[in-house]
């Protein structure tokens, strides 16, 4: 028993070199020592069915409602180890102690005890969550958009057995589909050009008992959390839906062709875009010459600095048009790059074997008007000079521009609209998390996420959708969404001590927190992906979990012994996020790469969580240095919590006038970010850091 009404264990396993590296006999006298009544078991595989036999049993027995299970890492076996109604905290003794340091030294012995103490202190300081559940939970979707990607969504959900509210703001469904006549083939060996397929969509829609159709509708706000969310429709006398979530599928725009002067786009009626092609192909007769400029404004700063995926193909496509309803015409291809995606290499080498389709790589210096004809001249072309090619029309293949998620109307107090990238695509963690969008419940699809072809645009609708019933679910379980997916805490504020600063509002990436005239925080329980970026915010420590907080760090960093500045055995206190550096370094552990036995490693939720009062409690307690490990930030990679790690570099001057405060040098605070497959690199981060202070010399405030 550790505290009044709690009663605590500690089980080590011995398994997979633990035992050979550990002495688990000792290990539990030390937690014996810790505090009166802790009962203790060691087992050579605890998660054998004799070993979980075992473990429950000493639950039982001893009237146990927490347990320290010092084993593998909690990343490992999780299933296993879950009890109802038994905190549990997991003590990771094989990948960062037992695989990576010496076995049967001294060093590896105190770093092991290190973590039995700081395992036990955080005990103490936690407890089981009662997880939120919004007031009512609402079983029916909102889908914003007609097109392909919200029709696709519509018909998921409704398959599903969800009801499903299809928001369109035109009179007509399909979206930009409506206006194709042919499509690119998307089966691998397929080179002919498909039917469109829309008018099914939208039959299979209208049909459905499960979807209700809303045409001619805008959205006038959206309010709540998901659970229960509140649609108001602009529609007639007005309409309002409640929704447990969101599918926001509402398309793109061509970029502005007016822009493309350079390219010839005004100068003649016969410069016109992919998409005017459409129409006049389907209801004019087409010249003997027409030329297609690819990445017309794409994949240049100056325009647009992505490429948008679609438009190669529909270049290729309509020059099969022309050759299909001219066949004496001459088609010629200016491209930078051809990027036919998905299985349409086929369909790609088939139109380049038509020898009357002529291709060029190239950069279009000018299209000018001449007599009746046009001029374009290529520099750089694939022949290696200049060259002049005339024709009777251009087609410039424009990229797509995403449509404005202000059209929500968000009752968010950080913003109307989804907040997007610096291309205007609604940010998610594109690498783990594509549907996602920073606000928790509302979910892009299709050519509003990114560019994409309508192949994908189905795709992306039908996963989207899945997201969006998976998101339902949790909510009802009180459970959060990716990537703490399963997490059943929220966010706890303690409003007598705030101060209304809205350093939590302002910070939060997922628009949890609103607030009223005074800046006090509203919290919205069910929109908080769990990331703790508003504990790292809080000057005031009003804000915690149940299993994460304040209190519960402070406790572990406080519990470890700081050795005599004379044994000249630094002290590292190392956070990392759980997203990407603990991975790295569980990998690191399997490797059995060497890690230094002074570091003291403590996972945090995203490396945005940590709060500047930890790296004091660290520093004034005899911590040599402090180092924080996260996710790479930046457009190439991301924190999985959206900008926790930049956060992290943005928040560096208060990091800086605490050490001036302690008259500490710069060195004792470390700053460092690594992808999770860097696994060597996080060793040596941890490495180098414990010679540089070693170099420094020991925290003064070491032995006070």
């Amino acid at each position: 028993m550790t505290g009044k009404g709690i009663h605590t264990g500690l089980a080590v396993c011995t398994g997979c070199d633990i035992g050979r590296s550990l002495d688990a006999g000792a290990l539990c006298t030390l937690a014996a020592g810790q505090a009166e009544g802790i009962a203790c078991m060691h087992h050579q595989a605890l998660c054998s069915e004799e070993g979980l036999g075992k473990l429950h049993g000493m639950i039982r027995e001893k009237g146990l409602d927490r347990i320290a299970i010092a084993a593998c890492s909690p990343r490992v076996k999780a299933p296993l180890f879950q009890m109802d109604g038994v905190l549990v905290e997991r003590i990771n003794l094989r990948e960062q102690v037992a695989w990576v340091m010496e076995a049967g030294h001294e060093d590896t012995r105190i770093c092991a005890e290190d973590y039995i103490r700081m395992g036990l202190a955080k005990l103490e300081q936690i407890s089981l969550p009662a997880p939120y559940i919004p007031p009512q939970v609402h079983r029916e979707i909102v889908v914003v958009g007609g097109g392909v990607a919200g029709l696709t969504a519509a018909l998921e959900g409704a398959a599903a057995g969800y009801r499903v509210h299809l928001v369109e703001k035109s009179g007509r469904l399909g979206g930009y589909a409506n206006c194709i006549r042919r499509l690119s083939p998307v089966i691998a060996g397929e080179t002919a050009l498909r039917d469109p397929d829309v008018q099914e969509l939208i039959a299979g829609v209208e049909a459905d008992p499960l979807v209700e159709v809303h045409l001619n509708s805008t959205i006038v706000s959206v309010s709540g959390e998901p659970g229960n969310f509140t649609v108001a429709l602009e529609e007639g006398s007005g309409t309002l839906l409640r929704a447990g979530s969101l599918v926001v599928a509402i398309g793109w725009k061509p970029y502005d062709p007016s822009r493309l002067q350079a390219l010839g786009y005004g100068i003649s009626q016969m410069v016109k875009t992919l998409e005017e092609f459409e129409h006049f192909a389907a209801e004019q007769p087409v010249p003997d010459r027409v030329l297609f400029i690819l990445c017309a404004g794409s994949r240049d700063r100056d325009h647009l600095p992505y490429c948008s995926a679609y438009c190669c193909s529909a270049a290729l496509k309509q020059a099969l048009y022309v050759r299909e309803k001219n066949p004496g015409s001459r088609v010629y291809i200016v491209y930078r790059d051809i990027r036919t995606t998905g299985f349409q290499e086929d369909f790609y080498r088939a139109v380049q074997a038509d020898d009357a389709i002529f291709m060029t790589m190239g950069m279009v210096q000018s299209v000018t008007s001449h007599n009746d004809a046009l001029q374009v001249t290529v520099g750089d072309s694939s022949l290696d000079e200049r060259i002049m090619l005339e024709t009777d029309m251009v087609v410039l293949a424009t990229g797509m521009v995403p449509s404005t998620t202000t059209d929500l109307h968000l009752q968010y107090r950080a913003g109307e609209g989804l907040p997007d990238l610096k291309y205007a695509f609604p940010d998610s963690h594109f690498i783990c998390f594509p549907y996602e969008s920073r606000r928790t419940g509302i979910y892009a699809a299709g050519t509003v996420r990114a560019p994409m072809e309508i192949q994908a645009s189905r795709e992306d609708g039908a996963g989207a959708m899945l997201k969006a019933i998976q998101c339902i679910e949790c909510v009802a379980r009180g459970e959060s969404v990716h990537p703490r997916a399963g997490d059943r805490t929220f966010p706890e504020l303690y409003m007598e001590r705030c101060t209304d600063c809205k350093r939590c509002t302002e910070e939060c990436p997922f628009g949890s927190y609103d607030e009223n005239e005074k800046g006090t925080p509203l919290p919205n329980p069910a929109r908080c992906r769990r990331c703790g970026i508003c504990v790292g915010s809080c000057p005031e420590r009003v804000i915690g979990f149940s299993d994460f907080s304040i209190n519960s760090v402070s406790a572990m960093i406080r519990s470890v012994p700081m050795p005599d500045a004379f044994e000249e055995k630094p002290r590292i206190l190392v956070f990392v996020c759980e997203n990407d550096a603990y991975p790295a370094l569980d990998v690191a552990g399997m490797n059995r790469l060497r890690l230094t036995p002074y570091a003291r490693i403590i996972p945090v939720r995203c490396l945005g969580s940590v709060n500047v009062v930890w790296i004091k409690d660290a520093l004034s307690g005899g911590y040599d240095g402090v180092l924080m490990i996260g996710c790479m930030p930046g457009d190439n990679y991301q924190c999985h919590f959206m900008q926790g790690s930049e956060l992290t570099e943005q928040r560096g001057e208060n990091l800086a006038d605490a050490l001036a405060t302690m008259m500490l040098e710069p060195e004792r605070i470390r700053t460092r970010f690594v992808e999770i497959t860097g696994h060597h690199e996080i060793c040596r981060m941890i490495n180098e850091y414990e010679k540089e202070l070693v170099s420094v010399g020991p925290n003064p405030y070491k032995g006070m």
